[in-house]
């Protein structure tokens, strides 16, 4: 194992009140990652021995734990991560939905598939566990992350190591005692703490799939060790979402999911439409509905349920996207509404805000923005729009808006995209896949397919 140098400890920081501390964790040492991947190991025979009846009732009060604690769990969010409480209310219930869903549907998707049959013999696929998953999940939806990320491996007989974002500490103590008190065998579900070098300890462990939601930047790394190790991956990474609004659709349908699908989370959010495309006889109207939906929003305090925008979840955050406003700007971007921090509040907070006059060599086009800034652009023809939206390394998901059936049916051929939504319908159901084209992933979280990815399939052919 590779010997890798960890830090004693870290804090959890408020972004919303000028990031005073919540509490602190002790980082994992390397001794005790390795300690946590050899429980897994020893324990993974026995998880996957046991009837899937037996883990779905073990996880069935995991599911539990989240309702009864569910005012808890999102007011610990809204401190870590500065999420208004509304949301991460909102983030809780989803999480449970998405439990709900796997609970109720794993028997029927992991039963054992019939591929041929005849009077004497019978072929069929079995789906059995890989062994000890390697989970790695974000900050920006913490119940919601977790759940995609481990749920599913550990319904189908996964043992799972988890670590979750250094920015969310705190809330990974409370998955690790709800999963305690939820009755997991030993060694069944194990949490390490810490940031990049503890989960680097963990991949250079004795490991059998990685799950990783994050950057493209760190995916990529964790490709290359997953090749070296022959192991899987399933990884759900960056997205810059294009929202293309045709002329003829409508423009008032469009610009509230624009709001919910780019501002929610203060734009922390990677199913995001972070671009959005209009038909120039519509681009004026498309800035003015939005710029003034956007001024009635109220920025501060993320615990008030009158709250519609908290903070960003950091001061490194916040940087980021400083540097990305200032790049736009100073290559000729204009300033709608917004493009500052706001006066009187402390901590990592910024305006909701639209710039115009965007072109490709501006890091706004070209990379992730996590945040609360939108860039809007013109096209005038079709083919015009459809190569802005998919000019970009990314491909997670797309926004298309019109009234037309045949604009739809070529634009949801044409857009490179893993999800489409049209005309404002949210694709986020518990049944159907998550995940992304070119960078933005390998893999599908959630549904049946969620399932088969962190399974591996065996073909039986027997005698009757």
């Amino acid at each position: 194992m590779k010997e890798v140098m960890i830090m004693s400890s870290i804090q959890s920081l408020n972004p919303a009140k000028n990031f005073e501390v919540v509490g602190e964790v002790p980082m994992s040492t390397v001794e005790e990652v390795h300690a946590k991947v050899m429980a897994a190991r020893k324990a993974f025979p026995i998880w996957k021995a046991m009837p899937l009846s037996q883990r779905l009732e073990i996880l069935g009060k995991l599911r539990d734990q989240f309702i009864s604690n569910r005012q808890k769990l999102a007011e610990l969010m809204t401190a870590e991560m500065g999420m208004p409480i509304t949301q991460t209310l909102f983030t809780v219930d989803r999480a449970v939905s998405y439990m709900n869903w796997s609970l109720e549907n794993a028997e029927r998707v992991l039963m054992p598939e019939v591929t041929y049959e005849d009077d004497h013999e019978i072929h069929e696929i079995l789906f059995e566990p890989y062994g000890v998953a390697a989970c790695i999940s974000p900050w920006n939806f913490p119940a919601s992350n977790f759940v995609w990320a481990c749920f599913q491996a550990l319904c189908v007989g996964n043992t799972v190591v988890f670590k979750n974002s250094e920015d969310v500490q705190l809330f990974a103590v409370e998955i690790e005692n709800m999963a305690k008190e939820a009755g997991f065998p030993e060694g069944v579900f194990n949490v390490i703490y810490g940031d990049g070098k503890v989960a680097q300890a963990m991949i250079a462990d004795d490991i059998n799939l990685i799950s990783f939601t994050g950057s493209t930047k760190v995916g990529e790394l964790l490709y290359k060790q997953a090749a070296e190790k022959f192991i899987p991956v399933v990884l759900e990474l960056g997205g810059s979402d294009p929202g293309l609004i045709f002329g003829d659709a409508d423009i008032d349908q469009a610009i509230g999911a624009i709001y919910a699908g780019r501002f929610t989370n203060c734009g922390q959010v990677c199913q995001s439409m972070k671009r959005v495309i209009v038909h120039e006889s519509r681009f004026d109207e498309v800035v003015t509905k939005l710029s003034n939906l956007l001024m009635g929003k109220k920025l501060g305090d993320p615990m008030l349920p009158t709250t519609d925008l908290g903070p960003l979840v950091s001061q490194k955050q916040l940087d980021t996207l400083l540097g990305q406003v200032q790049d736009a700007v100073d290559k000729g971007a204009k300033i709608i509404c917004g493009g500052k921090q706001p006066a009187g509040l402390k901590g990592a907070y910024f305006e909701p805000t639209i710039l115009t006059d965007v072109t490709p060599d501006m890091r706004v086009w070209s990379e992730e923005v996590f945040g609360p800034v939108l860039p809007i652009v013109s096209f005038s023809t079709y083919d015009e729009g459809i190569a802005k939206a998919n000019d970009t390394i990314y491909g997670l998901s797309s926004n298309i808006f019109s009234s037309d059936p045949e604009i739809i049916r070529r634009a949801v051929s044409d857009i490179q995209a893993g999800m489409v939504r049209v005309n404002g319908v949210n694709s986020g159901r518990p049944s159907n896949i998550f995940g992304g084209y070119k960078r933005s992933g390998l893999g599908r979280e959630n549904g049946a397919y969620g399932f088969h990815d962190v399974t591996q399939k065996k073909m039986v052919a027997r005698p009757k």
